[in-house]
């Protein structure tokens, strides 16, 4: 529940008109009520505080000091405040659900059964409407019609559920069948959403993670055969409609430029700037500028948090990706590959990094994934004198989740 309470703050409230209008201070209402009820029951599940430290919710708290420090300006307004609130508070969930990392795959599964129940309310948008669930705005493009998600949105959670099923599959903690049933209707909806970035992402961090199984795993060295073989048929038969879904109708002017993102993000880089400025940024705001939306996470948190705030959005990429490197091959290693890697990959055209995003809640999934177990400890200490027979600690002593 307190997972899918902080997938629902993520989901935003802007994006493509609703079959039944909701007001948007209706669905702020809704997605912050769900971050405080989190937090809520994340609080009332670990009462005596016990968190399960580490590099990555570290780095994490010390990204609010520069968020803090540029807010204070109230440049960016009152709501730069609010949004660093929002930031601490989610921040303070992840920081009580640590408890229960142990680089097992409980939390993999929480991700993918609740962006799977997000990408169900857009199947069900589609059947009703199909005409307010593609409507020409977004270019014919798929959103969300029961709830107002853009095309990108849906495109991550159904790459990013893709891969982990598959991977899922691949080390036989699921069986074909239950796998099929999230990873088919998931490519379907991310086809239909024309998402470059999410399909860029899902075929490079597939191919990192199975890659870093293909030593240990025959079922990974299968996989890969057949992906390779398949990639090379549909690039020889199928290159011309791919082109086509690729380019999505656009001239090649407007994709090298990215549809216009490196307008403005030669425009962020050329404003003028106070040394205060580049080092903490302008505030928390709503990752734009000019008017336009950033679609960088690195110049979005160089435009809210400054210099400094990049960096440690950097180091958290570092500490992971070290990690995870330094890992023997494992299961739970691949499914971390494919999350850093894909929030690295959709970071070049997408913003969140900065703040309380579905790519933080990847990361934090990832570190969930890296993490050790904690010992157990035992009940009681034996002082049994030489050739006595020893106490032992029960196997459910202590927290081993």
């Amino acid at each position: 529940m307190v997972w899918g309470l902080l997938i629902l703050n993520t989901l935003g409230s802007a994006g493509a008109k609703t079959i039944v209008p909701l007001p948007r201070s209706l669905i702020q209402l809704v997605t912050m009520g769900s971050l405080v009820a989190a937090f809520t029951l994340a609080l009332a599940l670990n009462l005596r505080l016990r968190v399960h430290a580490g590099a990555f919710l570290f780095l994490l708290t010390l990204l609010l000091v520069p968020s803090v420090i540029s807010s204070a300006h109230l440049q960016s307004g009152f709501g730069a405040l609010f949004r660093c609130s929002r930031l601490a508070l989610f921040i303070g969930t992840l920081w009580l659900l640590s408890r229960w990392w142990d680089g097992g795959m409980t939390f993999v599964r929480h991700h993918i059964r609740m962006y799977f129940a997000v990408l169900g309310s857009v199947a069900a948008g589609l059947v009703a409407s199909p005409g307010a669930a593609m409507p020409d705005l977004y270019g014919g493009r798929l959103v969300g019609a029961l709830w107002p998600l853009t095309p990108p949105q849906i495109g991550q959670y159904a790459a990013v559920i893709t891969g982990l099923a598959v991977l899922l599959v691949l080390g036989r903690r699921t069986d074909r069948a239950s796998a099929a049933v999230v990873i088919v209707p998931s490519l379907a909806l991310l086809a239909l959403t024309h998402t470059r970035t999410a399909t860029l992402g899902l075929f490079i961090g597939l191919t990192l993670a199975v890659g870093s199984l293909v030593l240990t795993s025959a079922a990974a060295r299968r996989f890969f055969t057949w992906a390779v073989l398949c990639a090379v048929v549909a690039a020889v038969g199928l290159s011309s409609a791919l082109q086509t879904w690729f380019l999505r109708g656009q001239s090649q002017e407007n994709f090298s430029n990215l549809t216009g993102r490196a307008k403005v993000w030669d425009a962020l880089l050329a404003a003028p700037r106070t040394t205060t400025e580049q080092l903490f940024g302008v505030g928390l705001g709503d990752k734009s500028f000019g008017g336009l939306p950033i679609d960088n996470s690195w110049l979005a948190v160089y435009n809210e948090q400054g210099l400094t705030g990049a960096a440690i959005v950097a180091a958290v990429f570092v500490v992971l990706g070290g990690v995870a490197l330094l890992r023997p091959p494992s299961l739970s290693r691949a499914c971390a590959i494919f999350l850093i890697s894909y929030c690295a990959i959709a970071s070049y055209t997408e913003a969140g990094l900065g703040d309380a995003s579905p790519y933080l809640l990847h990361l934090a999934v990832a570190a969930s994934l890296l993490a050790t177990p904690a010992a157990a400890e035992p009940l009681a200490t034996s002082l049994a004198t030489p050739g006595a027979p020893r106490r032992r600690t029960p196997r459910w002593a202590g927290d081993r989740r």
